[in-house]
Parts: C-alpha cells; sequence; structure tokens
C-alpha cells in the first residue's frame, strides 16, 4: 500500500473553521467536505516540510495566506484507504484567520465557515473529526497559555466546552477520538465547565461567559450544552467587536498601549492612528509581537516597561488605550502588570486612558488574583532573596475610563452589570 503525506488545516474565525467541498478536478473525496488540504510534496513532486506545504495550500485553495497565524501543528495519525490504495499520513494544522473572504480555485465548489461540530454531521473526508480533534482546544490551552489576552482565551475556553457537549451528544465510536471528561451527562459536562472555569482564576471573562452558558441550560442535555456553548461563544464574538468599534471613536492620532489584547488590536484596526507607542510588557515581552504586527500600518516606538510612563509624555500621546482581564464592581481594573504605573503616568501627563472590554469582563466579586509567576524569571541566583514576580496588577477606577460594547460606563453601571454576572454564577450550587 503506497504511503502519502497529506496536510489538513483548519483556518479559524470567531469561534469557526473553514470547510471546503471538494470538486471533480480533485483525484479523491470529490464531493465531500474538508479543511485546506492537499500532498505535503509539490507538484513537481519534491519533498517540503508540512508546515510549508500548508501555508502554501492555504494560499493557493483560500487566497488568505498574508491572513493566518499559525496556533499549532497536532500530531500526525494514519488513515489506510483499502479502495484506493494508500495509506495517507494526516499532518492536522490550525491557523488563526483574520479575514474571511475566501478565494478559491478549482479544486472546491463551495466554502463554509462552520462550528466544528459541524464536521461530526456533515459528509466530510475520512477522519476529519480526527484531524480537528488533533488541533482543538483544550483545558490545557485555557490553563496555560500566557502569550493571548483574556478575551481569546474566553473563546477557547467556550470552544472545549461546545466540542465536548458536542462529543457527548454523538456517543462515542471508533471514528470519533478522545474526550476530556469522565461520562457523557450533565454531570460531567458541568464537571468539565468548572474545570475551565478554575485554570485562570484572575480572568474572569473566562468565568463569566462559561456561566453565561450553563446558566441557560434547561433540559440538562448535552445537545443544549453545545447550543448554549455555540450562542454563548456567537455573543461574545459580537461583544468583543462592538466594544472595540465604540473604543475607536475616543482614541486620538497617537495612541499608546502595552501587554497583548484581541480587542485593544481591534481598536488599532479600526481607529488606523499615525503613530503607536508600545510597552515591552514584561514578564513574558508580548508587546515585543504586539509592536510587529502594528508596524505595517503605524509608525511604531517600541520601548522598555521602565521608560513607558516617561515616553508617554515625551513622545506626546494622546490616548493609552489597554485590555482588562477584570472590572472589578467598583470600577477598579486588573489588568498585565504594568497597567496601573502606565495609567498613572498617563494622568500626570493628561493623557487619555481608555481599558476597553466587553461587559463580560466585569467581575461578579471584588476578590482578584496576582496570579504568581515563577521567581526564577526575575532571580536565579543563590542569595536568600524574596522575589516578587505577579501577572496582574491593579489601577484605580480614577485614573482608567472603561469603554464597552455598551457605550462609556460608571461606577454604578458597573455594579449593575456585576450583579447580573453574579446571579447567573449559581448554577454550579444549582446543579
Amino acid at each position: 500500500m503506497e504511503t502519502r503525506p497529506v496536510v489538513t488545516c483548519f483556518l479559524r474565525s470567531e469561534g469557526e473553521v473553514l470547510l471546503l467541498r471538494r470538486s471533480d478536478a480533485v483525484g479523491s473525496y470529490q464531493g465531500q467536505w474538508s479543511g485546506v488540504a492537499g500532498h505535503v510534496a509539490d507538484d513537481a513532486g519534491r519533498d517540503r516540510d508540512p508546515e510549508t506545504a500548508a501555508r502554501a495550500e492555504i494560499d493557493e485553495e483560500t487566497g488568505l495566506a498574508d491572513a493566518v497565524t499559525l496556533v499549532r501543528q497536532g500530531d500526525p495519525f494514519r488513515v489506510a484507504d483499502d479502495d484506493r490504495g494508500v495509506r495517507w499520513v494526516v499532518h492536522p494544522f490550525l491557523f488563526d484567520c483574520a479575514a474571511r473572504t475566501v478565494a478559491t480555485n478549482e479544486e472546491t465548489t463551495e466554502t463554509a465557515w462552520v462550528h466544528p461540530p459541524e464536521i461530526l454531521v456533515r459528509e466530510t473526508v475520512p477522519r476529519l473529526w480526527t484531524s480537528w480533534d488533533r488541533v482543538r482546544p483544550r483545558v490545557a490551552t485555557v490553563r496555560e497559555d500566557r502569550t493571548h489576552g483574556s478575551a481569546w482565551l474566553s473563546l477557547r475556553a467556550l470552544e472545549v466546552l461546545r466540542d465536548e457537549a458536542a462529543l457527548a451528544d454523538a456517543g462515542r465510536s471508533d471514528d470519533i477520538e478522545t474526550a476530556e471528561r469522565d461520562g457523557d451527562g450533565w454531570d460531567a459536562l458541568a464537571a468539565l465547565a468548572a474545570e475551565i472555569r478554575a485554570a485562570r482564576p484572575s480572568m474572569v471573562v473566562v468565568a463569566n461567559r462559561l456561566d453565561r452558558a450553563m446558566a441557560t441550560v434547561t433540559d440538562k442535555s448535552p445537545a443544549a450544552v453545545e447550543r448554549a456553548a455555540t450562542e454563548t461563544l456567537n455573543h461574545a464574538v459580537t461583544a468583543d467587536r462592538v466594544a472595540a468599534a465604540v473604543a475607536a471613536k475616543h482614541v486620538g492620532d497617537r495612541l499608546a498601549t502595552l501587554s497583548r489584547s484581541g480587542t485593544v488590536r481591534a481598536v488599532v484596526d479600526a481607529a488606523a492612528p499615525e503613530a503607536v507607542l508600545v510597552a515591552e510588557s514584561r514578564p513574558g515581552g508580548e508587546g515585543v509581537g504586539v509592536a510587529e504586527t502594528f508596524a505595517d500600518s503605524a509608525a511604531v516606538t517600541l520601548t522598555t516597561d521602565a521608560a513607558f510612563g516617561h515616553e508617554l509624555d515625551a513622545w506626546n500621546a494622546d490616548t493609552l488605550i489597554v485590555g482588562a482581564d477584570r472590572v472589578l464592581p467598583d470600577g477598579r481594573v486588573v489588568n498585565k502588570v504594568g497597567t496601573r504605573p502606565a495609567a498613572l503616568s498617563a494622568a500626570a501627563a493628561d493623557v487619555d486612558c481608555y481599558a476597553v472590554c466587553a461587559t463580560d469582563k466585569f467581575a461578579p466579586r471584588a476578590a482578584w488574583d496576582r496570579e504568581e509567576r515563577d521567581s526564577w524569571e526575575v532571580y536565579d541566583g543563590d542569595a536568600d532573596i524574596s522575589v516578587s514576580n505577579p501577572t496582574f496588577d491593579v489601577t484605580p477606577a480614577s485614573a482608567v475610563t472603561v469603554v464597552t460594547e455598551r457605550g462609556v460606563l460608571g461606577p454604578d453601571e458597573i455594579e449593575e452589570v456585576a450583579d447580573a454576572h453574579r446571579d447567573r454564577s449559581e448554577w454550579a450550587e444549582r446543579g
């Protein structure tokens, strides 16, 4: 039996993935749905590494090569097709995609952006769910990621719940790979939701969005949980988008920011400032990557965290815009460490400071977690030194204006939203 290495690529946007229906111009599985797929070898039969092949196929089949960012390459697996005498070695990939307009070639008859559980009900190429299973988000994605913002991670949390509920509804079979829960009923899914909620205690949006989903479930079935998770995910995507659009109306032409926030990125894209000042954002240094993403559209200055407060004034920033990992009921903002001194420096320099987020980031209670990082990131020597290396700090309400999908909200409105989140969080106690 001949062995042929191939790639299967999922492009993800707004919690959905792109599926393509294969035309008669392809050599196998005509009329069936797939991700972006193709041989690892090029048209001349020369070997390529799988990622190079993946990016080439994305360019040829969708025209979206410049819009994708690699998220994960999954472990390859084998699929034997006895009728064709071929053993496929499938290399799965997941890419986040910043655009949704697809330019197909002759190999595709139609496209669809769908939530991945659609794979379980459509006529697809063999083992397409296995490809998705190898790259889809897991609880560990939420727990271990230290690069992405909390809004991004909240979408991943909902994807985990959605996919696990879909698997529970579909039932276990040889064609459906692994689950992260012990059992297929409500109790197992509720336990999974609780586990995800606890994975990042400082990121309240993860808990709030899971609570929004679970609190709406009435018949306690896997299908109901899948529907609720999907609807909540759609609601979350819209809220984040609208919050960014509202904030874009408030910022100036010389914008400063720190850390990494997908919502702030959307604000910058919408506002199109002439210049952007970015703090490197230690620990983690994610500001460096943020600066690189803005470099094609604005004059970007990257500076150290220690210099950021001074630069806000010397660089003539007119707006400081940050994300928010948590807005406390009294209006204080918890965000990546460095936000507090930046906001206080902005106030001293008469620079407007906005924290932009969806109202799902409002905390039902005042508690928050510094999320202490490893001490060796700061000091790895032998002296008897205590190390403080927090991930988050808290900014006074007086130093920051909170902008959401509902507009600018003051302390009374923030407290009202927090109360609603607290009511939804009671689903776990009700069982």
